[in-house]
């Protein structure tokens, strides 16, 4: 069953989160992530919200919580505690 975890956090700085955002695509590819798509809120840059498409629900969640993702957002400067869901497809 496909899942996609969603993904809402604050940032200090769209342009260092982003830079490390790009920089664990591995990361992402070694959970099977086969697509992700990032949007800001139009009102605050440093609004993130990103979505990420796994082919099953063990992957979203090994993926969300795996101590590289934590430490990546980290450093990217995320400013507060992420909104993490995942929704299973039907």
């Amino acid at each position: 069953m496909s899942a996609t975890l969603l993904v809402r956090h604050p940032v200090t700085d769209y342009a260092v989160w982003r830079s490390v955002y790009d920089s664990v695509e591995p990361l992402r590819a070694q959970y099977g992530c086969t697509g992700a798509e990032v949007m800001t809120n139009p009102a605050d840059k440093n609004d993130i919200f990103v979505i990420h498409r796994f082919p099953t629900v063990g992957q979203a969640e090994g993926f969300a919580g795996s101590a590289e993702l934590k430490e990546a957002m980290s450093r990217a400067g995320v400013a507060g505690p992420p909104r993490i869901e995942i929704a299973a497809g039907v």
